[in-house]
């Protein structure tokens, strides 16, 4: 089972690619003088999928980046989350090289600041 299934019950679509967030026009009721207002962009950090607003965007796409990873696509026993823009892994692994390897893929991920690892046991 992929991270994205496992971690957010999300199937991995054929050829599904990280978008770029497109102008996103916040639903704020403007007076007619300021109808002419620039849009909003969504942060990085809440980009979701598919270009979408998504509180856990980021989680989501270094979930998809890992299932992208063939050395780390089988891990089952570490889990992602995000605080704003900084990745947390939490579980167990077997060597400190798949925790390098994971935390080195995450900040790889647009978004992402940093990674916390110290909730992932080695054993």
């Amino acid at each position: 089972m992929g991270w994205l299934k496992r971690l957010f019950g999300l199937e991995k679509k054929e050829n599904q690619e990280n978008v770029e967030a497109p102008a996103y026009q916040a639903p704020v009721a403007q007076a007619p003088a300021q109808a002419a207002a620039s849009p909003q962009t969504i942060p990085p950090e809440r980009m979701g999928l598919n270009g979408e607003y998504d509180q856990s965007g980021l989680a989501k796409r270094v979930a998809q980046a890992f299932d992208a990873n063939p050395d780390v696509a089988d891990i089952e026993t570490v889990y992602v989350a995000q605080l704003g823009t900084t990745v947390v892994l939490k579980g167990t692994v077997p060597s400190q090289e798949i925790v390098n390897k994971l935390a080195t893929i995450a900040k790889g991920v647009k978004g992402a600041s940093a990674v916390e690892t110290n909730q992932v046991t080695v054993g």
